[in-house]
């Protein structure tokens, strides 16, 4: 309760409560205390009821075993002969009381926050700003999602009427002039003087009258028509957005059963490096080819929240490399602030890149510098290549292309945030202190077109990551070049 009331205070007047005594001196800023009071009521009022409600499930759940169990040990051999009465016991003991164990050590406060809803005002407010855009498609999602709050009877500042005049315009930039139309005349139902609605209205008839003149006299009105509320997503500049956005929900990885099977877990010391024989690393197959593994255990929490600590006031708007100029600039589809640390910065810096050096058996003389990057809720970074696909870029001649990828993830995320490789149909989860590593080039030199991957846009919570590119240069003995894309 007393960091609760605390995160309270810090919210409202960004002060400690333990400061608190200074309000005494200010009559203005005792009345602040008043409405920072009311608030911590109101807090305390929901808590109790979110409270009440685990509570309830908890005595359901009590008194439906306390039922069960009494019938089960009246007759233990007869009630367990029964192999479905055997198969729910072993059920209930691995499963059912698992998750009434979590229930009881939910955090409640926790568990609350993450149930904020959008409400009818905030999906029109999402819906227009996709329509300043020129995102239509967007629009029409958001404003059907406002006109079923309002028709379940949210209540809400926003009408239908406003509702219908985007819905019904941006419908139309889609193609659909029949259900523009129709959206038209309900807005003009509702609201008989919408000048611009009826304008519309003259406009979309119009248009349809000369459709129907250009037709074929063989085809019915049926054909013309586009079956209502189904669109096809506007093409954009990325060609594989379906399956990035499908795999970042979750959906179309293409780990098959037989794919699984060529997965293992193994103890990982390096190629035998000295560091690492008494203490190896723990290693997972996340995919088979291109070879893709996830190390445990690779960074403590002290050494995490040290590298962020630095990489805090060096935190800057990523920037990417643009593919025309190869000059450096910031773009929207890379959402993130990141950092570059040198060794002389902290010694926790120089202890990690040895680390991946050890892991990796490369040599980080030629790698770039442990960059950290921090994803808020939307930050995102979408398809794209690690390897450079310029020959002579200058950062080529000396250090050579980009030839793997060291990424450790510094936090757990609530939603979203995955590593998502589309031409694949993969999809890497974050798990603090675990690390992923792949090659992007092939044995051959040439870029694993493969390996273009995407960071998923953060839905919940903070992502950290950092990473450590190695260059070809000085590895020629360490991963020898060959004709063979297998390592």
């Amino acid at each position: 309760m007393k960091l609760w009331v605390s995160a309270l205070l810090m919210a409202w007047f960004g002060v400690p409560s333990c400061v608190q005594a200074e309000f005494f001196t200010s009559i203005g800023h005792m009345t602040d205390l008043i409405y920072a009071e009311k608030e911590l009521v109101q807090s305390l009022k929901e808590y109790i009821l979110v409270e009440e409600a685990k509570l309830s499930k908890i005595k359901s759940w009590a008194n439906k075993m306390e039922a069960l169990t009494s019938k089960s040990a009246a007759d233990a051999e007869g009630y367990l002969a029964h192999p479905v009465n055997a198969y729910k016991l072993v059920k209930r003991l691995n499963t059912d009381w698992p998750a009434l164990e979590d229930l009881v050590l939910q955090d409640s406060a926790a568990g609350t926050k993450y149930q904020a809803v959008l409400s009818v005002d905030d999906c029109f407010g999402m819906g227009r700003s996709a329509y300043n855009e020129g995102d239509y498609y967007h629009t029409v999602l958001w404003m059907e999602q406002v006109l079923k709050q309002l028709d379940a009877g949210e209540e809400a500042t926003t009408t239908k009427s406003q509702v219908l005049d985007y819905l019904s315009y941006a419908v139309f930039q889609l193609g659909d002039l029949h259900r523009a139309l129709e959206l038209t005349r309900r807005l003009l139902s509702l609201d008989p003087s919408h000048e611009r609605a009826g304008g519309n209205l003259r406009y979309f008839e119009q248009l349809l009258e000369e459709e129907r003149e250009k037709m074929l006299s063989n085809q019915t009105e049926a054909e013309l028509a586009t079956p209502e509320g189904i669109y096809e997503r506007p093409v954009d500049y990325l060609p594989e957005r379906d399956v990035y956005e499908s795999l970042c929900r979750g959906e179309g990885v293409k780990l098959t059963p037989r794919r699984q099977k060529r997965l293992f877990c193994r103890y990982h010391h390096g190629n035998r490096a000295p560091q690492l024989l008494i203490a190896p690393f723990k290693e997972e197959d996340e995919w088979d080819s291109p070879h893709i593994v996830r190390y445990y255990d690779v960074m403590s929490d002290e050494e995490i929240e040290r590298i962020k600590e630095i990489a805090k006031p060096k935190l800057a708007r990523a920037t990417v490399r643009d593919p025309k100029t190869g000059v450096l600039t910031v773009a929207s589809y890379r959402v993130s602030k990141s950092s570059w640390l040198e060794e002389d910065d902290d010694p926790v810096v120089a202890r990690v890149n040895r680390r991946m050096q050890h892991i990796t058996g490369l040599t980080v003389k030629t790698a770039e510098l442990l960059q950290v990057a921090n994803y808020g809720v939307g930050g995102q970074y979408e398809p794209h290549f690690d390897f450079s696909r310029r020959p002579f870029d200058s950062g080529l001649k000396t250090e050579g292309n980009r030839l793997a990828t060291f990424l450790n993830y510094m936090s757990d995320v609530e939603a979203g945030g995955a590593t998502v490789f589309p031409d694949l149909g993969a999809a890497i989860w974050p798990k603090k202190g675990t690390a992923v590593f792949w090659y992007n080039l092939l044995r051959s030199g040439e870029g694993d077109y493969r390996t273009r991957h995407a960071a998923c846009p953060v839905l919940v919570g903070c992502k950290w990551v950092s990473n450590k590119w190695f260059h070809e240069r000085g590895q020629e003995f360490l991963r020898p070049c060959g004709s063979t894309e297998v390592d």
